[in-house]
This record gives structure tokens, C-alpha cells and sequence, in this order.
């Protein structure tokens, strides 16, 4: 929350409000609303994405991925520490019966997907664009080697099964029978959730869908540019959406207050557009990809049997089953 309060400071900073209201009221309605229409389609591809992950490990029905998926957004929105994707692993589990560290594993995957993603949004980008930034510089030097180590090592456990047990075996040799057993299983539930990416045509899939829902989040920034009267390229809107989820790295409050503005303000400024309007399109943006999923999901939810206490308790309830024992 501390972090978040700098960021917002930075964002806001010397800015008048009756020129930020200003900006406000140019807003275009309908464009807003096929905004959110677009964003929405955008969550269902990445549930698309996640059953390629999983088709490996164990067949899901699309309509019952994406509820989920409306779920962990809906809980990344308003609990720190990501409790969705905990929230939605735990459900998971119940649901539909697949263990806690296979599902933990494929939602590690998305993230490196993602990662990598965002990371190429912003380098074709960046050419295409006049802009000096020294916000994107720096998250790209410190993003770039975390993902492209985390997916290589991914791949490689992926191609190579037995590498983790050749790894491990000299340690477990050392530990007692019992803990030994333990950590042995925890591995074969990892190698288990890598599955998918061995398959050729679900790996295919999912780097497709991977680029195609992030692909489709740029269109909804795009839009957003219209219904702002912003006259920006579709290339500026993936140089945002790179760099914003880029920026997701640094721990904030959730939803990212604060990170999400200062980089959006920060590149749109750089770009030669005025703070007022920046900051405008800053704070609708953000509110397009983040008042209506959270709502939706918060309904499914509740369609779930869990209420908002259950999303703060998402990731003590997986570290208890997982301590209990995940067998399935």
C-alpha cells in the first residue's frame, strides 16, 4: 500500500483538477462500453490459454475455466500478494479435482508467458515509436533476464523429465525417508504440471492465445485513446500494456494502484501528450480493466458458495492442503 501511495504521489503530482476534469468530459460513452465488451473477450482467451496448459494434466470445460479465470482477476483486484490465482487454483482443486501443484505449476507458466509477451510488445514497439523513456528502459533491464532465465529453466524440465529427479536424488538421499518421499512427490506434481508443454499443438496454442489476449488488452487501451479523443497509434497501446504489466513486478497494492498510472502517465508524457489528458486516460483505463471484471467475478464468486472473506484466506487455505498432502 506504501508503494502504491509513492507511485500515485508521482503520477498526480502538479496536477490541476479542473483541467483533469476537463479531459474527463470528453469522454465517449459507447466507446467505453465496447471497451469493456473487448476486455472481456480478452479474459475468456486467456481461460482458452490455461486449458492448453492443462489439457496435459487434466481435461477442463472452457465455460468452467473462464468463470475461474473471472474469479482470480476479481481477487488479484482487491487482495495483495495475487490471492486470485490462489483463489482459483483452490477452486480448481475443488471443482474438478487437479492438485494444487499441478495447477500452481500452469499458473507459474502463464506468468512467464506473460512476461515474455509484454517484453516483446515493447521491443516491436519501441521502434515504431518517437519516445524516450527512462521508466521503460528500466523495466525491460530488470524484467527481460528474470523471464528469459524462468522460461529456458521452464523448457528445459519440460524437454527433460528426469532432470529434476537427477537433480534432486543426491539430496534426497541425505534427508530421512519420510521428507525425502515428500520432496520427491513435490517434484513429480511440477515435472506432472510442465505437460503441456511437450505437447507440440498445445504449446502451439497457448503461445497463440498468450499473444492474442494481450493483443486484444492493447485494442481495449486503443479504444480507450478514442473515447478520450487521444489520436495515438495501436502501437503506442502495446508499448503501454508491455510496460504497465511489465511494471506489475514491483509489489503494490492490489490491482496495481498507483504502478499502473505513474507508467501510463510517465509514457504518454514522453510522447509530448499533456499531463491533464494523460492522467484522464490514466484513470479510465485503469478503471475499464478493473471495475468491471472485479464486479463479475465477485458474482461468480458468491455463484461459487465463497464470499469476500474467502478471497483473503485463498493462500493459507492452498498452503494448508498442500501441507495436509495433495493427492487427487
Amino acid at each position: 500500500m506504501f508503494t502504491s501511495a509513492i507511485f500515485l504521489a508521482l503520477a498526480f503530482r502538479g496536477l490541476h483538477p479542473d483541467q483533469f476534469w476537463r479531459s474527463l468530459s470528453q469522454i465517449n460513452p459507447p466507446l467505453l462500453l465496447v471497451a469493456v465488451l473487448v476486455y472481456f473477450f480478452a479474459v475468456i482467451v486467456i481461460a482458452r490459454r490455461w486449458q492448453f496448459l492443462l489439457r496435459a494434466v487434466k481435461s477442463v470445460p472452457l465455460p468452467a475455466l473462464a468463470k475461474l479465470v473471472f474469479i482470480g482477476y476479481m481477487g488479484n483486484n482487491v487482495y495483495p500478494l495475487r490471492a486470485g490465482d490462489a483463489l482459483r487454483i483452490i477452486l480448481l482443486r475443488r471443482n474438478h479435482q487437479v492438485t494444487l501443484l499441478r495447477s500452481t505449476t500452469v499458473v507459474a507458466l502463464e506468468r512467464m508467458f506473460d512476461g515474455c509477451v509484454m517484453l516483446s510488445f515493447v521491443l516491436f514497439s519501441l521502434p515504431l515509436i518517437d519516445v524516450e523513456s527512462a521508466e521503460v528502459d528500466m523495466i525491460v533491464s530488470i524484467s527481460a533476464p528474470l523471464f528469459a532465465i524462468a522460461l529456458i529453466f521452464a523448457f528445459a524440465l519440460a524437454a527433460n523429465p528426469d532432470l529434476l529427479r537427477r537433480a534432486l536424488a543426491p539430496f534426497l538421499r541425505l534427508l530421512p525417508r519420510q521428507l525425502g518421499g515428500a520432496l520427491g512427490a513435490f517434484a513429480e506434481e511440477i515435472r506432472a504440471g510442465l505437460e503441456g508443454l511437450r505437447s507440440h499443438r498445445h504449446l502451439l496454442g497457448a503461445v497463440f492465445c498468450s499473444y492474442l489476449t494481450w493483443a486484444i488488452e492493447a485494442g481495449v487501451y486503443w479504444i480507450v485513446m478514442r473515447a478520450l479523443d487521444l489520436e495515438l497509434s495501436y502501437a503506442v497501446a502495446l508499448l503501454l500494456v508491455g510496460a504497465v504489466n511489465l511494471a506489475g513486478l514491483i509489489p503494490a497494492s492490489p490491482g496495481q494502484v498507483g504502478v499502473n498510472e505513474f507508467v501510463v502517465i510517465s509514457i504518454l508524457t514522453a510522447l509530448g501528450i499533456a499531463a491533464p489528458p494523460a492522467t484522464a486516460f490514466a484513470v479510465v483505463v485503469h478503471l475499464t480493466i478493473w471495475l468491471p471484471i472485479t464486479l463479475a467475478g465477485f458474482i461468480l464468486l458468491l455463484k461459487q458458495g465463497l464470499g469476500w472473506a474467502d478471497i483473503g484466506m485463498a493462500k493459507e487455505l492452498k498452503d494448508a492442503e498442500a501441507l495436509r498432502g495433495d493427492s487427487s
